[in-house]
């Protein structure tokens, strides 16, 4: 992954489906998310729905050819559902297995019996930190929704003061530090040095998800006071278990996705080979598919059969497991769909060409290049490749430090404002059944944090290293 250059990347990009100027493009997105909120606030249409008239509207507002925005659409809702579906599914299922064993509940009881009132965000995002650590964003909230949900139920918290630290450490770790692909795509397109970059990350990391977590959480659970949602919050195990999962073999169990996929990742900077034979083994055995489906396996053995599961009982869990998460991905899966169509209108190309003129400090325009982006595209992979591939060049004045700088001053653009056209944003309000507007004030508000402290940090940490 190291060596997977922004020019690659560059040599894959689709030529725009439409040809129309800055001005338009500009007109086209605000006219397609101004669509999507208002269908969904004003005139209450499912978010499904809404994001395939918006991504419509986005297109031919942009003068792109009915036939190509439409498949545009399909294309990105079809990677976005075949990629992130397929773990939600898959994190659904380990996720009813957890609860119905009882593991959940010994998670839970756990937690609540060893931290106080006052801890548990802090706890929160101590644990979402190390989980996120060396995968996804989508895998690590599909792992942690069940014990988020039961955390804030049992402990009668408001889901804001719990879930919003845990968000926190997730996307703080997605953004900023190695061996997450877009920060290792700007270290490779750049030419810093990882191990520094992953230290001074660490150290912007720290103070950011903090202040975005369990400090900013004391305001949105003021702002929303939700509950948990009935339908998404898995049920207290049976009262007819023989017994329940041991708290260390749930938790060995709920980490062995993680482990796996760090463990690819550390082989993977280690050998730094991908002809090496161990390199490609681990990188099939440490991808997000094959971890979170060997947890499912390996779960229905450590606390199906721990909890005196049948055959039987164990295919009835899986099946209930699914029913509950298919609008999640419908809608996650649009909000793909909306991404796509962004990116293939050429929206991402015009930011970066009106950026070429701005004239400031290297580490302020890459991060103002990313924002751009990211608001334009809904995507943080792609405001760090388009962000890291224009500042390249200047990076070749810079000290070692200062080149380390630049790739999380990039990350920290990347994470700005999350929107109506990411993903990641309609998977959160799903879960949390929050509506648009308290999702903004939540969600989208936590992102805008970690951007600002992030880059705050980073400029501070440029006048002394």
């Amino acid at each position: 992954m190291t060596h997977l250059s922004v020019e690659m990347l560059a040599a894959d990009a689709t030529v725009p489906i439409t040809s129309a100027g800055h001005a338009q493009l500009g007109i086209a997105v605000l006219a397609g998310i101004a669509v999507i909120v208002l269908l969904i606030t004003k005139f209450k249409l499912h978010a499904f729905l809404s994001l395939i008239i918006g991504s419509l509207v986005l297109g031919a507002v942009a003068g792109a050819p009915l036939d190509k925005a439409i498949a545009s659409f399909s294309t990105g809702l079809g990677t976005t559902v075949a990629g992130t579906g397929v773990l939600i599914a898959l994190g659904a299922i380990l996720g009813r297995l957890l609860a119905d064993s009882g593991g959940a509940d010994q998670i839970v009881d756990t937690i609540l019996a060893r931290s106080s009132g006052r801890a548990m965000p802090w706890a929160m995002v101590l644990i979402a930190g190390i989980v996120g650590l060396p995968i996804f964003f989508e895998v690590g909230i599909v792992l942690l929704i069940p014990v988020v949900l039961l955390v804030a139920k049992r402990g009668n918290f408001s889901l804001m003061r719990i879930g919003i630290p845990a968000l926190a450490g997730l996307s703080v770790m997605h953004g900023l530090i190695p061996p997450h692909p877009g920060p290792l795509v700007a270290i490779d397109a750049v030419g810093a040095n990882l191990g520094i970059t992953l230290a001074l990350g660490v150290v912007v990391a720290v103070p950011t998800a903090i202040i975005a977590g369990p400090v900013f959480s004391r305001y949105a659970a003021r702002w929303v006071d939700v509950r948990p949602p009935e339908k998404m919050v898995p049920e207290r195990a049976s009262a007819d278990l023989e017994k329940r999962p041991g708290f260390g073999i749930t938790v060995a169990t709920v980490l062995l996705p993680v482990v796996m996929m760090l463990v690819k990742a550390l082989v993977d900077v280690v050998v730094d080979d991908p002809e090496a034979a161990v390199q490609q083994v681990f990188d099939v055995v440490g991808s997000p598919l094959i971890a979170l489906l060997t947890a499912v396996i390996v779960a229905m053995f450590t606390l199906g059969r721990a909890a005196g599961f049948s055959r039987g009982r164990t295919a009835a869990t899986v099946e209930k497991s699914l029913a509950p998460i298919a609008g999640v991905v419908l809608i996650v899966g649009a909000g793909g769909g909306f991404k796509q169509t962004l990116v293939d209108c050429g929206v991402g190309q015009m930011i970066l060409d009106v950026s070429k003129g701005w004239h400031i400090s290297t580490l302020l325009l890459a991060w103002l290049i990313a924002v751009a982006i990211r608001l334009a595209t809904g995507s943080a992979t792609v405001a760090t490749i388009s962000a890291a591939g224009l500042v390249a060049p200047l990076a070749a004045d810079m000290s070692t430090t200062h080149v380390a700088l630049l790739v999380l001053a990039i990350g920290c653009g990347s994470l700005f404002f999350s929107h109506v056209n990411d993903a990641g944003f309609w998977l959160v309000k799903e879960y949390f059944g929050m509506s648009v507007g308290q999702t903004l004030k939540t969600w989208s508000v936590m992102e805008t944090l970690i951007s600002v402290v992030g880059i705050g940090c980073v400029l501070l940490l440029s006048l002394v290293v």
